[in-house]
């Protein structure tokens, strides 16, 4: 058997390496990752605040407190909170939380969400992550738990550990576990490039490898989640062409011909119905009892 398997110093430098890791993808596509998104606030905030968001976020939080994570009197971390989709049910249900948002039109969204909040439970922090002295800034093993859900922050190992050392008790981190699917791309990737859509590395796959490696304990799920929604033949196009640097594509007039050809043939009703979602992994991670939480064990201690 292959000792690099078991040696953490190759995993942390392949996860760096691997073109299809997030932030490299990111690179690739000249984006900045805090400002990328500007153009999407209202629409994402409205999707994570309709009754299919709320849902999604109380799934994920119902799922943690099934692990014995009690957000009432707890301290959170909130890293990439956005525009307050998880924030909002923590201060719900009593915690005090600590956001970190660098996108201004995200970060003007958290503060409209959170209006409600009782004073001095919700402070917003708008700077990156990457870019905060942590141990200067008092939050090393400061929070209960650390929540970090779809964010850029986390990219490779020394960036989960730098989140993972702002934890006492929790942290969770979740990311992609696969290739995005897009029912659209899927569809037109083999025309486009000549090959099949086949599953790739992602980065919850080298931070599961190395939490292991590194000898934590912790409790992971692994979920599809998808979405469908109706968009016409133009709004299809667009999308196509924003999602073509992902695909190391560019939007070159065979490329758009190609594109257009295919959703004139294939959707010849003027209707065009996209599935989007995939594979996305949750990792919770125990620093104090790292004992296989028993909800039986806790109550009989409580009483």
């Amino acid at each position: 058997m292959n000792n690099g398997l078991f040696d953490a110093s190759v995993w942390e430098k392949a996860w760096q390496e691997d073109p299809k890791a997030m932030a490299n993808k990111f690179k690739a596509m000249g984006m900045n990752p805090h400002t990328s998104f500007d153009h999407k606030a209202k629409v994402f905030n409205e999707e994570v605040f309709s009754s299919a968001g709320r849902e999604r976020s109380e799934r994920i939080i119902t799922w943690m407190e099934g692990q014995g994570v009690d957000f009432s009197g707890l301290t959170v971390l909130d890293v990439g909170a956005a525009s307050g989709g998880f924030t909002v049910p923590f201060m719900e249900r009593g915690a005090r939380v600590t956001a970190v948002e660098p996108n201004v039109p995200l970060s003007e969204l958290f503060l409209e969400n959170t209006a409600a909040a009782a004073p001095g439970q919700v402070e917003l922090v708008r700077e990156a992550f990457e870019d905060i002295d942590i141990a200067a800034r008092g939050w090393l093993n400061a929070f209960d738990l650390v929540f970090v859900s779809m964010c850029p922050a986390v990219f490779d190992w020394e960036s989960a550990e730098k989140v993972i050392s702002c934890a006492r008790q929790y942290c969770y981190i979740s990311t992609s576990a696969g290739v995005q699917e897009h029912s659209l791309m899927n569809e037109l990737l083999p025309l486009l490039t000549g090959r099949e859509v086949h599953a790739e590395s992602s980065d919850m796959a080298y931070l599961m490898q190395l939490l292991y490696l590194k000898g934590y304990s912790y409790e992971s799920i692994i979920s599809r989640e998808a979405k469908s929604k109706e968009v016409s033949p133009e709004e299809a196009f667009a999308e196509v062409l924003e999602m073509l640097p992902l695909h190391h594509l560019d939007g070159n007039d065979t490329v758009r011909q190609t594109v257009q050809d295919y959703l004139h043939t294939a959707y010849p009703e003027q209707k065009v119905i996209i599935r989007q979602g995939g594979r996305f992994g949750k990792v919770l991670i125990r620093l104090q009892d790292q004992r296989m939480y028993s909800r039986a064990a806790a109550a009989s201690s409580i009483q």
